[in-house]
């Protein structure tokens, strides 16, 4: 079985690009991040005709979360079971991009398939550490670890995917120095991140690449970020011991973040990342190995510590400390 995750950044805009990459990566369930559409609007029939049945939790013009699948959808459960979303349709009127209630939002959607409890998650951005928005991001991880408690075993056949909005570690972030201070890499967000892995997940592409390094899934459109490769993995595909132990391979597709190769000029700012089980399937070139080479000899590391590096060490060193 292949599972993928993949924030699409408007279902609409990236259609084409999804047309190619089923074909190109034949996924058995597709999870979706950010469709960007009312359920009304979803492309039902679209996805019906490339072989899949498309679940769809939306609210208009921002958010929404989507599940495709071709080995079957059931019990539906969407935003924790706690009632419907607002609506954010082009015809609603008196909301704004900056009103933030993320309990009252397309982020959370799940359903069985193929006998595995499947989970699609769009975490909250954050913004600006200290912010409402970050309190909110940590709130509604919050809800989501109750939700574990309160509804979920990690006895059970579980997956948790999605657009996380948070770096697990440093080895996830392009340079802990330039990110130390912001959002996706504050110990807040992560230690939200260890309450998941505490309660019985695992990271299921660390379990298939645990020495990789320099692999991201996001990098800003801005300033040249993914051809330097100063990303984040932050969409992640965490997993319950009864599917973690059938974990055959997991890649992040770097091919479908480049414009005009695999997707249209504008590609997602994400990248797909896959997770097969039991057995590898359909095979693929994810475009690393020559990125990487290619990145490499155009870089010339500095021997000087900046005044950043050096905070962030001492700020490191009395982490450890405490925690010793």
């Amino acid at each position: 079985m292949r599972i993928a995750t993949w924030n699409v950044n408007s279902l609409k805009a990236r259609q084409d690009a999804l047309e190619k990459w089923l074909k190109r990566a034949d996924p058995d369930v597709l999870l979706m991040q950010e469709t960007k559409l009312s359920d009304a609007d979803a492309p039902l029939m679209w996805f019906q005709m490339a072989g899949y049945e498309l679940v769809h939790h939306g609210e208009g013009r921002w958010n929404g979360v989507a599940i495709a699948s071709r080995i079957g959808a059931d019990d539906i459960v969407t935003n924790f079971g706690d009632g419907p979303v607002r609506d954010s349709s082009p015809g609603a009127t008196g909301l704004d991009e900056d009103d933030f209630n993320p309990f009252d939002e397309a982020r959370m959607l799940s359903a069985v398939c193929g006998g595995i409890r499947l989970v699609c998650l769009y975490a909250p951005n954050g913004r600006v550490v200290g912010s409402p928005f970050y309190d909110g991001k940590l709130q509604w991880f919050e809800r989501l670890r109750r939700w574990l408690d309160e509804t979920r075993s990690p006895d059970e056949p579980l997956i948790l995917a999605g657009d996380y909005n948070v770096t697990p570690a440093d080895e996830d972030v392009w340079d802990p120095v330039k990110a130390h201070g912001g959002t996706h890499v504050s110990e807040p967000e992560r230690a939200a991140l260890a309450r998941l892995r505490d309660w019985g997940l695992a990271d299921g592409y660390r379990i298939a690449n645990p020495d990789a390094k320099g692999h991201f899934s996001w990098w800003d459109y801005r300033a040249g970020m993914f051809h330097r490769n100063e990303g984040m993995r932050i969409d992640l595909l965490y997993a319950s011991l009864p599917v973690a132990k059938r974990i055959a391979w997991s890649e992040i597709d770097r091919e479908a973040r480049k414009g005009g190769v695999t997707t249209p000029p504008v590609p997602s700012d994400h990248a797909p990342v896959v997770l097969d089980l039991d057995e590898r399937g359909k095979a693929f070139d994810a475009g690393w190995e020559g990125a990487l080479a290619r990145i490499a000899s155009r870089t010339r590391p500095s021997g000087k510590r900046s005044p950043a590096q050096v905070r962030y060490e001492e700020e490191r060193e009395e982490r450890n400390k405490a925690g010793s």
